[in-house]
């Protein structure tokens, strides 16, 4: 069995839980009101901002050229390229660039983009494996929303047709290969260093959307 197969059973029950959440049940067939999806995309946006420099950290760690190269395409793409999508998208919407500039990250964006940043200062496997759910969970969600038909919904359809599409799919498939190749001679305590990362990731992938479903605020 390949590491990234192990990761995916025992993450199972938390991947299981974030298809039945109202947020991804609402996606999918149409019913979610916007105003907690309106939430998700201007949290959304200051991920992104952190994810970027994830990608750079993984481009300094990186052991070889290929894989510096394609962390720091990675970087581009978000930065230059993602960022961009997601402005356009957040337009229709009704939320404007200076508002998504002017989100503050909630509790839940806070955390998440912190331990991702702090596996990104730990070192390149650390970073792939802290990665990989956001890539790979939003691929899967994608491609399991698309297999019960999209919905009228025209920005929900759009949302799920982005994260299932053959791109979207390829990007995850070679996430996926890069953690396995890393995990494959890695001792015993690495490897569940990594499965403990992916876990952690999984987690919070299923609280961002919780927190953008409550609206979540710092209470005090």
């Amino acid at each position: 069995m390949a590491f990234t197969d192990e990761l995916r059973e025992v993450a199972a029950p938390i991947w299981d839980a974030t298809m039945e959440h109202p947020m991804v049940r609402g996606i999918g067939d149409g019913t979610l009101d916007e105003e907690p999806f309106r939430e998700w995309v201007r949290q959304d946006y200051v991920y992104l901002i952190e994810y970027g420099r994830v990608f750079a950290l993984g481009a300094a760690h990186a052991p070889d050229l290929d894989r510096m190269g394609r962390f720091a395409t990675l970087l581009h793409e978000t930065l230059d390229i993602e960022m961009d999508l997601h402005r356009a998208y957040a337009a229709e919407f009704g939320i404007s660039e200076a508002e998504l500039e002017a989100t503050e990250p909630n509790p839940t964006t806070r955390a998440y983009t912190d331990f991702l940043v702090r596996a990104g200062y730990e070192g390149f496997e650390e970073t792939v494996a802290a990665l990989l759910p956001c890539m790979w969970g939003f691929n899967e969600t994608g491609i399991r929303l698309a297999e019960s038909g999209l919905p009228d919904h025209e920005r929900y359809a759009e949302w799920i047709e982005t994260y299932s599409s053959e791109e979207f799919t390829e990007l995850t498939a070679w996430c996926r290969e890069l953690m396995d190749d890393v995990a494959a001679d890695a001792p015993a305590a690495d490897r569940e260093r990594y499965r403990e990362l992916f876990l952690t990731s999984s987690r919070y992938e299923y609280m961002f959307w919780d927190a953008a479903h409550r609206r979540e605020g710092w209470p005090v």
